[in-house]
């Protein structure tokens, strides 16, 4: 956590395992993101054809702005993941 290079150089161990899986996979962005840019979540369907990308009209902190929001998208994930 207080090196983000060494998640970057664990990423193509990351994806290895999500073509293989290919676990069901949520990524709520804020599309005003100005260090994890929309493209980046976007590049998520790669390698997870079927993941959900959901971007709101917010910046880094997408949870402080849009709480209720992104609760009620995880809810739903989750529950069509019966």
């Amino acid at each position: 956590m207080l090196n983000y290079s060494t998640n970057v150089a664990l990423y193509p161990k990351f994806q290895e395992y999500f073509r293989k899986y290919q676990p069901p996979f949520l990524a709520v962005w804020g599309n005003k993101d100005p260090y994890f840019l929309p493209a980046g979540a976007e590049a998520y369907k790669r390698d997870l054809p079927k993941a959900v990308v959901k971007f709101y009209n917010t910046g880094h902190f997408a949870l402080e702005t849009n709480a209720q929001e992104i609760g009620d998208e995880i809810l739903m994930f989750l529950n069509t993941q019966k």
